[in-house]
């Protein structure tokens, strides 16, 4: 017989589908999440280099959901981002040419209560405090334990796990990544491209401080950007293209260092690596629906975007937001949390925004990702022009910041 004792299954622990456990929760649903790695390890302090850019508005949710004070005294501000069009290895040590963007937050602060253009938190400070607030709330994980099949039925869906156990409920959110079992499960197709690139990520310290300022410098081959965190530390984000990537990831401690080096600079003075570093291909996947009978999807697994703008879990964190408040509002009306008509609303309110963002991502990559001397001009003018007209600056930073739209409650830091 199946588990029927629950309002939501969420296929995927990870940092959206925890996130939305809790948000699901503090709705008054009844969750259970569905991982194959053990939950224990969300708890692990292992320091392992990644780190993520949490916008403002997305900082709000996290706040609202309870989680402020573990993370605060590890997420640091991103007062200002200064992006500039480079040209080759050792452009991060140049002055700012013409052709540069700065964004500081102090031109926002009237509007957004003096909050940064975002927050810079290291994934496992993020994973722990994740783990920590579902424990204290009671949240019902079964890990290790992995979806095999989902079966929508008339009021109930049905979620079978590969040891041959059963879960129901009236609606299963997948949330488990690019290869989410509840997206085929739900027939939803994907559509998306590789970009010939590679992703280069590490952390160093540096012997200057950073300041709170974010780097973004566009190189022929791909960004590169430097994203300050605590203790004046900073995560670096360096796209090359897939075969330079591979030798990257070949490439002996002495060599790589050497190679980061040239690529940095010395503006922040010499560099120390600390912890591994990761090298992984960069491609777009957009899933055609974000919902299907007795079954929704979110975070990664309904959208995988290039990290060109960092905004690959900020993406997630607002389905989160707007599934939530759809779900907890249906269910407050007494209807079928699960029914089409419900996850429709959802769907509608995140369709658009996330459909625009990607598109404007990738049409970003493949403006920038080039050397050709015409396109350089073309966007070198572009960029001058955004950096001296005020209101076009700061209508960049509050979508960056995810305070644009129809915000739902969460985004507004308000809680359900």
């Amino acid at each position: 017989m199946a588990d029927t004792d629950y309002d939501i299954i969420i296929a995927g622990a990870g940092l959206v589908g925890a996130t939305f456990a809790l948000a699901a929760a503090q709705g008054g649903l009844k969750p259970v999440m569905v991982d194959p790695q053990p939950f224990t390890a969300q708890l692990a302090p292992t320091f392992d280099g990644r780190a993520t850019a949490i916008s403002y508005a997305n900082f709000r949710m996290l706040k609202a959901l309870g989680l402020g004070e573990a993370l605060e005294p590890y997420a640091c501000r991103m007062d200002r981002i200064l992006v500039t069009d480079g040209r080759r290895p050792g452009a991060a040590s140049r002055k700012p040419s013409a052709a540069y963007i700065r964004f500081d937050a102090d031109e926002i602060g009237d509007r957004n209560g003096g909050e940064p253009l975002g927050y810079m938190v290291e994934n496992r400070r993020l994973r722990s405090a994740l783990a920590e607030a579902v424990n204290e709330r009671g949240l019902e994980v079964r890990a290790p334990a992995a979806v095999a099949g989902v079966t929508a039925g008339p009021g109930l869906a049905t979620v079978t796990l590969k040891d041959g156990s059963t879960l129901s409920a009236p609606l299963v959110v997948g949330a488990e990544g690019r290869n989410s079992t509840v997206r085929r499960a739900a027939g939803i197709d994907v559509f998306g491209w590789t970009y010939q690139q590679s992703g280069v990520v590490c952390t160093v310290r540096m012997e200057r401080p950073h300041g709170n300022v974010a780097h973004e410098y566009f190189l022929p081959d791909g960004p590169f950007a430097i994203l300050p965190l605590t203790e004046n530390r900073a995560n670096l984000v360096w796209t090359e293209s897939t075969r330079r990537g591979e030798a990257l990831r070949a490439a002996s401690d002495e060599a790589f260092h050497a190679h980061l080096t040239r690529r940095f600079g010395d503006f922040l003075g010499g560099l120390t690596i600390e912890g591994p570093r990761f090298v992984y291909p960069l491609s777009l996947q957009l899933a055609e629906a974000l919902s299907a009978p007795r079954m929704a999807i979110i975070g990664d697994a309904a959208h995988g975007v290039h990290p060109v703008a960092g905004q690959g879990l900020n993406l997630g964190l607002k389905d989160v937001a707007a599934l939530a408040e759809v779900l907890t509002e249906a269910a407050r009306l007494g209807e079928d949390i699960g029914s089409e008509l419900v996850l429709e609303r959802y769907a509608r309110w995140r369709r658009f925004d996330t459909a625009a963002l990607a598109a404007g991502f990738d049409g970003f990559v493949r403006l920038f990702s080039n050397d050709l001397a015409p396109v350089r001009l073309a966007r070198d003018l572009g960029m001058a022009a955004v950096n001296r007209v005020a209101p076009l600056r700061r209508a960049f930073m509050h979508e960056a910041g995810g305070a644009t739209g129809d915000l739902p409650r969460l985004l507004r830091g308000e809680a359900l």
